[in-house]
């Protein structure tokens, strides 16, 4: 056989298990730094096929590293895998009409049930592989806790758990299938915490330091400050605490969180300054004190264009999910659903990707079901942020997309969840199983690719990793 056919075959065989694999942890939806029945899942899978386990790394409780070492242990190849689930979106599995199944209750509408079994299914497939060609190399799995939340893998970047990476490679579920070849901003976010005096507001309002007035005027000054910022730049906040319930009582506490994004991490460490200083001008306008606490940051992810060459070869080569008609119905049901906003919107998305012509054939089978090929000319940043940002700082790693969603589809929301744990999805993880699995058998026969890689990222840490985050910054776990 064919390293393909190989690859091809051995998930193949667990197919299986790794759709009952990807359904359990759909069905767990665990918040982040709380996926404890998912990470037990993952865990015993990969001691059952020989793993060496390590949990708890980088003082998280749901992370851990799985290695499989054959021979010498060279090259080491990695895959990164998520589990968590976001708040509020719930919804039954397949279904197209807005249902959850516990009102309120997380769901996976990011997908990281599939991602985190795509890997999964990849790491199995490459062992095999490695065991079948008397091959040496070491597979490792790293479960990656909280991508939703604060972040695990800059943590883990941090503690230096990527650092003997000669490369990795992971995906992300979403509507199109290809290499990743955009980037992602760099984030960073903080509680602010304001504290004033209560007084009887109606009175002694002289008596009274407004913490929530301060809250209220940090808003205003962040408003004026994004006329002076890049045209890329984010600032998004949202009160957590207002200061009580009672408008005749002056607030003495109010806390509220910031995050801002830029295209990269020094860009965001400047901007998150000057959200600083606003904040302590907010202060010092209503006599109060103020408080921050750093809570999370992210680098900004780069795709390494040495790894993109070969995995480009790669997907071409594995294709794209095999949809039958009933997969392009459920598709269709979920398209169906979203406003005519929200679709004229995506109209204009597809014509741009498929051409004008083709918007209402792709739109009446909505799934792709091509591969799009890697196209760094064409490469831009995206609006989102992703801990991944941070590996790619610290070893050679990219990105692969691959379809479990409907053309179109809006993620964080109760669509994606649906499909998360659909059909759709499972024929999309096992995909990018292969895909993934085919990259690092490819890339792992190639040492002057390996080699370039490196270079690569360090000429963008400038020699080492640094996290953006400072050392006192530890994983927020149960306070996030």
């Amino acid at each position: 056989m064919t390293d393909k056919e190989y690859i091809e075959q051995a998930v193949k065989q667990r197919e299986a298990l790794l759709i009952d694999t990807s359904d359990k942890i759909w069905s767990y939806a665990e918040l982040p730094y709380a996926e404890h029945q998912s990470c037990a899942l993952l865990c015993r899978i990969l001691r059952d096929e020989g793993f060496a386990v390590t949990e708890g790394v980088a003082e998280i409780p749901t992370a851990f590293v799985a290695e499989y070492k054959c021979g010498d242990g060279k090259p080491v190849m990695g895959f990164l895998g998520e589990f968590d689930a976001l708040d509020i979106l719930s919804q039954e599995a397949g279904n197209p009409v807005k249902c959850p199944v516990k009102e309120g209750a997380p769901g996976h509408g990011c997908g990281h049930n599939a991602l985190g079994t795509g890997a999964l299914g990849a790491a199995l497939a490459l062992k095999d592989y490695l065991l079948a060609e008397g091959k040496s190399g070491t597979v490792v799995y790293y479960g990656c806790a909280a991508e939703e939340g604060a972040g695990a893998k800059q943590f883990m970047a941090r503690a230096g758990l990527f650092d003997n990476a000669d490369f990795i490679y992971t995906w992300h579920p979403g509507t199109l299938n290809g290499v990743d070849g955009d980037y992602s901003n760099a984030i960073m976010g903080a509680n602010f915490e304001f504290h004033g005096l209560t007084s009887h507001a109606g009175g002694s309002p002289h008596l009274g330091r407004s913490a929530l007035d301060a809250a209220e005027l940090m808003s205003v000054g962040v408003n004026y400050l994004r006329e002076h910022t890049i045209n890329e730049a984010r600032i998004h906040y949202a009160y957590v605490d207002a200061g009580g319930v009672a408008p005749n009582v002056v607030q003495d506490h109010s806390l509220v969180k910031y995050e801002v994004r830029s295209p990269k991490v020094s860009q965001v460490k400047e901007l998150f300054e000057r959200v600083v200083n606003v904040a302590r001008g907010a202060a010092l306008m209503t006599e109060t004190t103020m408080t921050y606490e750093i809570t999370m940051a992210f680098s900004d992810y780069i795709p390494n264009d040495a790894l993109a060459r070969v995995a480009d070869e790669c997907v071409q080569e594995i294709g794209a999910p095999r949809w039958d008609d009933e997969d392009y119905a459920l598709a269709k049901a979920y398209l169906s659903t979203y406003n005519a906003t929200t679709m004229d919107s995506i109209k204009e998305a597809v014509g741009r990707v498929y051409g004008e012509d083709n918007v209402e054939a792709i739109l009446a089978k909505p799934l792709d079901s091509e591969i799009h090929p890697y196209a760094p000319d064409k490469a831009k940043v995206s609006g989102g942020s992703t801990d991944v940002g941070d590996v790619t700082y610290a070893a050679p790693t990219l990105n692969l997309r691959v379809a479990t969603a409907c053309v179109g589809n809006v993620g964080h929301t109760w669509q994606m969840t649906g499909q998360a744990g659909s059909r759709i999805a499972h024929k999309g993880l096992l995909t990018a199983a292969k895909m993934m699995a085919l990259c690092a058998v490819r890339t792992m026969e190639r040492p002057e690719v390996i080699e370039k890689a490196k270079a690569i990222v360090l000429r963008q840490n400038g020699g080492k990793y640094e996290c953006p985050l400072p050392d006192s910054v530890k994983p927020p776990v149960g306070r996030y």
